[in-house]
């Protein structure tokens, strides 16, 4: 038993020490050692940001996701959520999204879609690496130019 273990002590001994000491590298490109990640939640915050910077997009969510966001963002450290109205499905090297906006009145929703959906692909490619390989737009209302824009703008009731 002694003996075995000097035999293969001095093969793996000089393994070991030049690890210990840094001789010995790995091979191959470093991009491949290790595994990266990317959560649905970020790939909705760029896809989140993205859709807002198209003019023509009021809001995104559905009404009642709204209102619980108005209820949210008037809470200290509750701020405003980037995420709302997005739903994103991410797996190895694909994603797909989809979006509920509120249009504002008199723009072309077909090309404001046209527009969102260019937006969001770029900005989520660019920055994950993933295809995107739908995105699916639900215009879920329109915000007139008489509607009130927030709860506070009432007056109060007596």
């Amino acid at each position: 038993m002694t003996d075995t273990t000097a035999e293969h002590g001095t093969e793996q001994g000089t393994e070991t020490s030049e690890k210990a000491l840094g001789t010995r590298r790995g091979t191959g490109d470093p991009a491949t050692r290790g595994r990266t990640t990317i959560a649905d939640g970020v790939v909705a915050k760029i896809a989140g940001m993205a859709t807002r910077d198209v003019v023509g997009v009021h809001a995104m969510g559905s009404g009642l996701a709204r209102t619980f966001g108005a209820v949210r963002d008037r809470v200290p450290g509750g701020g405003k959520s980037v995420t709302r109205g997005v739903k994103a499905e991410v797996g190895e090297v694909q994603t797909a999204l989809d979006l509920e906006i509120v249009v504002e009145y008199g723009v072309s929703i077909a090309e404001v879609s046209r527009t969102v959906r260019e937006n969001v692909i770029v900005a989520v490619e660019r920055m994950t690496g993933l295809e995107v390989v739908e995105v699916n737009i639900n215009v879920v209302d329109v915000k007139l130019p008489d509607d009130e824009e927030d709860d506070e703008e009432r007056p109060p009731l007596q």
